[in-house]
């Protein structure tokens, strides 16, 4: 919830910590800000950008709940899937996971920023690889602090920290929280059996930055660790999720009289560990199906910009490389009570790119675009499985090295028609390689088996937008029309349905399904988005918005069984609306609706989520920089459909849930 709605003209100058100011060229695209008061009233970082609408996570869930490999961030509703489409990136380092390209939420707690952007558009210039469908741009704050600690019910409690402060030269920024909660059974009665858990969760981050001004030039250090330990809603299924984060950065910011540059290396590391299970017809119990013990990996990278300006006109030269490894070691197979096989997959994705941007203001004329050469690799990948008892090799099959150069622009045009008014257009292209999950992870999901493709290639989007924009003090209006299109879609796509055995990926039981992720042809989506802002009074702010996205497939030869269909996890429709009201002195009184449509759980159309419609509600009182609140989730306490299996069972989101804390800003 929050106080001020997100302004999409994004031309400040901003002079601080490791990091270029926005580009003046910015402001021609899709770009919504999401401010610190917007975040001061959110749990998780992934719940502050589901405000805007068809943002969100591959599934009907947030962070609280999903397993860590659906954590993937899709921005507009074209095709949302684990891995993400978007690119997430804090200060200029990737959050994406090295090893699945999700994003573990819990690693930033939203008290360690002081905002954000996000660019609904396909990414080029800075952004680059991973960002078909936008870049979500996290600022780590500079100054001040913030504290929040809440307990709620099914026994959840957070707390989470950020200060700053001196030590002599040095300025220091550290974050810390933790999370837990017992969680809610996401199955109901009557489907609901003694197999069925809790999604039960606990989480732990920090960080640390040091920044040393030299002059002109700040040099700043940068350190995070993450954990998560959740289940997975069955007896026996859980996952844990740990990683490392070390950054070193050296930036100057641009003037008039002299141009402005950044230089960042950075590394990070991650292991998942997840084990899935088999479900009893009548879910008395269950049966070990995979353990992924472990899956290790690794990235390292680089990024340098250099930014002059000259009265109206700016330019930019960047490149940037990032190269990530990483494997999975995994025991299936279970039979006669132990795992009877072993399996090791993996390899080494690599991306190198030099871009060029430019942009030019003169008078009510912005014209902004680049240019952008990017370089991807897919090398060393293996997939090797072995008897469990003996070791004796049962499949060797190694992937041939493959590679291509991908060539990506943007061009955007922005116009002030009057001190209020402006319309802008753009055209951009963009790319997004598979993860190494992609290519060499299989995962089982219940019954549902989906096998991985050490043959996929890039996905490209190209696309072109519209938009018409009114700011005032008391009134915004936006409207963004678009038409984008995913050649080479990375779908998971149903080649088979138990029971029955199959090549490779064995035995699939009744009422599953076997999918395989292809490059299954493209993917068109027409859409608008609508959103407003009315300020009737200082002390009243009423906001909506709302997005309708209409995505269909053309599987072309690959896959002619889904042309027409829509891509699983798309709704056409979402809508968000909400209320901040100051009653009374220090008396804030908030409220957000959610509503989407149906969307549907796999590619073939076949398991339809229903329409789905959230309100949550905050009561606020401030004393001075302190305010105690008291907060309900799913007021109403809506059904909220997130899943569902080949034989009908239906998972469910959070039921109603209240909060009390405390929070403190300086």
């Amino acid at each position: 919830m929050f106080q001020d709605p997100p302004v999409t003209v994004v031309d400040e100058v901003v002079v601080t910590a490791p990091r270029l100011p926005p580009a003046a060229g910015d402001a021609a695209f899709s770009v919504t800000r999401i401010g610190p008061e917007t975040l001061d009233g959110e749990a998780r970082l992934d719940e502050a950008l589901g405000t805007v609408p068809a943002v969100g996570l591959f599934r009907r869930t947030t962070s609280l709940t999903a397993n860590p490999t659906t954590q993937g961030l899709s921005l507009r509703a074209v095709a949302p899937t684990g891995a993400g489409r978007a690119l997430v990136t804090l200060d200029g380092v990737p959050l994406n996971d090295p090893f699945g390209g999700w994003v573990i939420w819990s690693r930033q707690p939203v008290e360690g920023l002081s905002g954000l952007d996000v660019v609904r558009a396909g990414g080029t210039g800075p952004y680059g690889a991973g960002a078909l469908t936008g870049a979500v741009v996290l600022r780590e704050r500079d100054d001040g602090g913030a504290i929040t600690a809440a307990v709620g019910q099914r026994g959840s409690a957070r707390v989470a920290a950020s200060g700053t402060g001196d030590l002599g030269p040095l300025r220091w920024v550290a974050t810390a929280g933790h999370e837990s909660t017992e969680g809610h059974v996401p199955v109901r009665a009557p489907d609901r059996g003694a197999a069925d858990r809790p999604l039960d969760l606990d989480a732990l981050s920090g960080s640390l930055r040091l920044d040393l001004p030299a002059g002109p030039v700040l040099i700043s250090a940068r350190a995070s660790a993450y954990r998560e330990d959740r289940g997975s809603g069955l007896d026996g299924a859980r996952a844990t999720v740990e990683g490392t984060a070390l950054s070193l950065t050296a930036a100057r910011a641009p003037t008039d009289q002299a141009p402005g540059w950044r230089v960042q290396f950075w590394r990070g590391t991650s292991d998942l560990q997840n084990s899935s299970v088999a479900v009893a017809a009548d879910r008395s119990m269950t049966t070990p199906a995979n353990d992924q013990f472990a899956t290790p990996a690794e990235a390292w990278g680089l990024n340098a910009a250099w930014r002059g300006r000259r009265g109206g006109l700016e330019g930019e030269l960047g490149l940037d490389a990032r190269i990530a490894e990483g494997e999975t070691n995994e025991r299936f197979r279970f039979m006669g009570g132990q795992f009877t096989r072993t399996r090791q997959a993996g390899g080494e994705t690599s991306v190198v790119g030099a871009y060029a941007e430019g942009s030019w203001t003169g008078g009510p004329w912005l014209v902004a675009g680049g240019l952008r050469l990017d370089r991807w690799e897919a090398t060393g990948g293996f997939r090797r499985e072995a008897d469990a008892q003996t070791g004796a090799p049962t499949l060797d099959s190694p992937s041939p090295d493959r590679s291509g150069e991908v060539v990506s622009a943007r061009l955007g045009l922005r116009r002030a028609l009057t001190p209020d008014w402006s319309v802008r257009a753009a055209a951009y292209t963009a790319f997004r390689p598979a993860t190494l999950n992609e290519l060499h992870r299989p995962f089982r999901v219940g019954a549902d088996v989906t096998e991985a493709n050490a043959a996929l290639e890039p996905e490209r989007l190209s696309g072109a937008e519209i938009g018409l924009a009114r700011e005032t003090a008391r009134l915004d209006l936006r409207a963004t029309a678009f038409a984008v299109r995913v050649e080479d879609a990375i779908v998971n796509v149903t080649v088979g349905a138990g029971p029955g055995t199959f090549p490779v990926a064995g035995f699939i039981p009744a009422g599953g399904v076997l999918r395989r992720r292809q490059n299954a042809g493209s993917i068109d989506a027409m859409g608008l988005e609508l959103d407003a802002a009315w300020r009737p009074t200082d002390g009243l702010t009423l906001r909506a918005a709302v997005s309708a996205t209409d995505a269909r497939l053309d599987g072309g030869a690959a896959a002619p069984q889904l042309t027409g269909l829509r891509p699983a996890q798309a709704p056409i429709w979402s809508a968000t609306a909400g209320a901040d009201w100051v009653f009374a002195a220090g008396w804030t009184l908030s409220a957000d609706a959610r509503w989407e449509s149906r969307r549907f759980d796999d590619d073939l159309n076949s398991r339809a989520l229903d329409p789905a419609l959230t309100l949550d509600a905050r009561v606020e009182r401030a004393f001075g920089p302190t305010t105690l609140w008291i907060e309900a989730l799913n007021l109403t306490d809506a059904d909220l459909e997130t899943a569902e299996t080949g034989t009908g069972v239906a998972s469910y989101g959070p039921p109603r849930t209240l909060w009390v804390g405390v929070s403190r800003r300086w």
